[in-house]
């Protein structure tokens, strides 16, 4: 087992050739662990799985083995702009990934909004091949049923997308989080150089696109909740301005097994504003024996 401190960006970086057409970027900590737990990040401008769980992976990979993905589109994976609605098309690439690696076991899927709507997805689609789901704020879960739609933070995801700038790429990870000391003048410049380049502002604007395609209806998750038979945790801060809380309550509803954590004082990264608790709360969630 890899020591807490010996856990750095390149140690664990790696590459796979998943299809001819499509190679992925992600992190993988404590090899030998029994149990594996993928995380999928966000979908924010810049986004990336070591921007969203840099500070988590050390610490769950002292009890699971730990993929944590750059998801199609992100950070250093492949960035194609033909593909089918992204929830689809994430699963399906992460899929790949675990054949491509050896990996047929069941995996723990942890997901953060856009990643939370393709952990679901790939639950959905290859159900055989996931365990338990803690979902974060998890898009396409998320009915709102008295916040606006669209909310402050899909909002000014599309005024980066159309105009992207440093100041609408910090007034978004502004959205993001109540603590607002969390958004740091090194953050929103690390950020701004991964958004800003032509392959990734063309795969944000294609992602975006996939959620009106023909398959939008892949996209709605909250139709096929009930068909989820795993156990799933719902993470969700009260000042959440993404995805808000009360876009909790249908997904609370439809999923037969489903359980709702609600942080106080905390925006849509969860696992950042409330690090040690999430991480407890994950940790007990995935290693509790009731099945």
């Amino acid at each position: 087992m890899t020591a807490i401190d010996e856990i750095t960006y390149e140690s664990t970086s790696r590459f796979a050739q998943v299809r001819d057409d499509l190679r992925l970027h992600y992190h993988e900590a404590g090899v030998g662990n029994d149990t594996t737990i993928v995380l999928l990040h966000g979908g924010g401008p810049g986004a990336s799985s070591w921007s969203n769980f840099a500070k988590n992976i050390p610490v769950l990979a002292q009890r699971f083995h730990v993929l944590a993905v750059d998801q199609p589109g992100y950070g250093r994976s492949d960035k194609p702009t033909e593909h089918p609605q992204y929830f689809v098309h994430s699963a399906s690439a992460l899929k790949d990934l675990l054949d491509t690696i050896g990996i047929t076991d069941r995996v723990h899927l942890l997901g953060n909004s856009l990643g939370g709507g393709a952990a679901v997805r790939f639950a959905l689609d290859y159900p055989e091949r996931a365990g338990r789901l803690v979902l974060m704020g998890p898009g396409g879960l998320s009915v709102n049923l008295f916040a606006p739609d669209p909310t402050e933070g899909v909002k000014n995801l599309g005024r980066f997308s159309y105009e992207p700038t440093r100041e609408n790429l910090e007034a978004f990870l502004r959205i993001m989080v109540f603590d607002q000391s969390l958004i740091t003048p090194e953050l929103v410049e690390e950020r701004f150089a991964s958004a800003s380049t032509p392959e990734s502002l063309a795969a944000a604007k294609a992602m975006g696109k996939s959620f009106s395609s023909a398959e939008f209806e892949k996209g709605m998750l909250w139709r096929d909740a009930y068909k989820l038979r795993q156990r799933v945790l719902l993470i969700w801060g009260r000042e959440d301005r993404v995805n808000p809380l009360d876009g909790a309550l249908v997904a609370l509803k439809m999923i037969p097994r489903a359980q709702l954590h609600v942080f106080g004082g905390c925006g849509h990264w969860a696992q950042l504003e409330k690090f040690d608790e999430f991480n407890r709360l994950t940790v007990d969630f995935l290693t509790d024996g009731v099945e």
